[in-house]
């Protein structure tokens, strides 16, 4: 049978109706999938929607990619079908090294997904930042804490500053802050009882409260950890 240039069009035409109709019929993803980035179970604080994690889902005919953000607190969340999935962290992605895993061999990890599940994800920071203290008062905001040095030996990482952030919003890092102090690494005399107090310039319109936390940066690390946010009166 010959086939003219018209037969060829409309066979093409309902071949792209049926495969339209065939991903209209899929339902929307209804398995959560969430956790959080964390070392030996606490949450390592980054800035918001700038760290992020990868899913590949095997045996699908996806271009590329699911990309899932990291929030402040270091929590990730995304909706997804039921499937095995390849979890990867992007190198030089957040303020931590990757941690091999022991099914893959490697930094892959492997998501089997038959229902929502939380699934936390350890690695290793370069630093923690413990005991911290944020208080607010008088227009001025102080923050006093401690830093835990996790990675030692050749991949250790040097303190290029720390610093303490306060913003309007509950969002808080550099981006965001309308008043920040900051402390070269080398200037730390301790681990210790590090202090850091910032004046808070007047908000226009007046608002007697200001979120803050600390964060530290890491050298050669462009990702900086961050402490809880704390809500301060002013």
């Amino acid at each position: 049978m010959k086939l003219n240039f018209k037969n060829i069009l409309g066979m093409m035409g309902i071949a792209a109706f049926l495969t339209s109709c065939n991903y209209d019929n899929y339902d929307e993803p209804s398995y959560q999938l969430d956790g959080r980035i964390v070392y030996q179970g606490e949450p390592i604080g980054v800035s918001y929607n700038d760290v992020y994690i990868e899913l590949w889902e095997s045996g699908w005919q996806r271009l590329g990619n699911i990309g899932v953000a990291v929030d402040q607190d270091g929590s990730y969340s995304s909706l997804l079908f039921k499937g095995d999935y390849k979890m990867i962290i992007p190198n030089n992605q957040g303020p931590f090294q990757k941690i091999t895993n022991d099914q893959t061999g490697n930094d892959t990890i492997p998501v089997n997904l038959t229902g929502s599940r939380t699934m936390d994800i350890e690695v290793m920071p370069y630093y923690m930042i413990r005991n911290v203290s944020i208080n607010g008062g008088s227009d001025q905001v102080s923050a006093t804490f401690d830093l835990d040095q996790i990675i030692t030996g050749d991949d250790a990482r040097n303190i290029q500053e720390v610093s303490l952030y306060v913003s309007k919003t509950s969002f808080v890092d550099i981006r965001t802050s309308i008043a920040t102090t900051n402390r070269g690494g080398g200037d730390l005399e301790s681990m210790t009882g590090i202090s850091l107090g910032v004046d808070v310039p007047e908000r226009v319109p007046t608002q007697n409260y200001a979120y803050a936390r600390v964060g530290v940066r890491i050298e050669g690390v462009e990702d900086m950890i961050f402490s809880e946010i704390v809500k301060v009166d002013l």
